[in-house]
């Protein structure tokens, strides 16, 4: 009876979870994914109780690609017990038959600053597109790639740090299917989320076009 009732809730748990990634699922390739809890969380990574953590799928479009994040808080590799790692997965999706492979756009990780200083860390890699990692999904995922030292823990320890807010982070994974030049990328990354998604990404299409602009009048 015992087990019976566990594996009950268990299921409900996780239809609970499926519910949940279907509302924060996004279709942009872009994912703003809250982690609450982050102080249990962390010492379940420090014990080795449970190390990494996923964020919800999202996708690139409504018939793109379909990714998720991984977050390692008390690092992996070689950013174990030093860093926070984080690292981005291709999953196997509806649409993957009509979509290129490899896939080959850069990410853009970001930890929100969630004061009004807005000093948000960021950090980029560029997918190997040779590696498995980058073709086609045949299982249900793909093997993650990313970057083990995204962030410093020394960061994240600080009392009163402000990327660790009432027991939450704030973490922006983004496709750059825009190839947005790296000096812009702290002015994107300061857009203010509630804005329509739409809206975002003429804002961010005006400045890549007046950065090349302006390079162009200076040469």
């Amino acid at each position: 009876m015992v087990i019976r009732q566990q594996i009950l809730l268990w299921k409900i748990k996780l239809f609970q979870q499926k519910i949940e990634d279907i509302q924060v699922a996004s279709y942009d390739g872009t994912l703003i994914w809250k982690i609450t809890n982050f102080q249990e969380k962390m010492r379940n990574a420090q014990s080795g109780r449970q190390t990494s953590i996923y964020s919800p799928p999202f996708y690139s479009s409504p018939t793109g690609y379909k990714m998720c994040a991984r977050l390692h808080l008390n690092g992996n590799g070689d950013g174990q017990g030093t860093h926070m790692s984080l690292f981005f997965i291709l999953m196997k999706g509806k649409y993957d038959d009509i979509l290129g492979w490899p896939f080959n756009s850069r990410i853009i990780f970001s930890l929100y600053d969630q004061t009004d200083k807005k000093q948000h860390i960021f950090d980029t890699f560029q997918p190997d597109v040779i590696s498995n990692r980058c073709q086609r999904p045949h299982t249900d995922t793909n093997i993650a790639s990313g970057i083990p030292k995204f962030i410093p823990l020394a960061i994240i320890e600080q009392e009163n740090n402000p990327y660790v807010q009432e027991d939450s982070i704030f973490i922006k994974i983004m496709v750059d299917f825009n190839q947005i030049p790296d000096n812009l990328l702290p002015y994107v990354l300061s857009l203010d989320p509630g804005l329509p998604t739409l809206q975002q990404h003429k804002l961010i299409q005006e400045a890549i076009n007046n950065f090349y602009q302006n390079q162009s009048i200076t040469n």
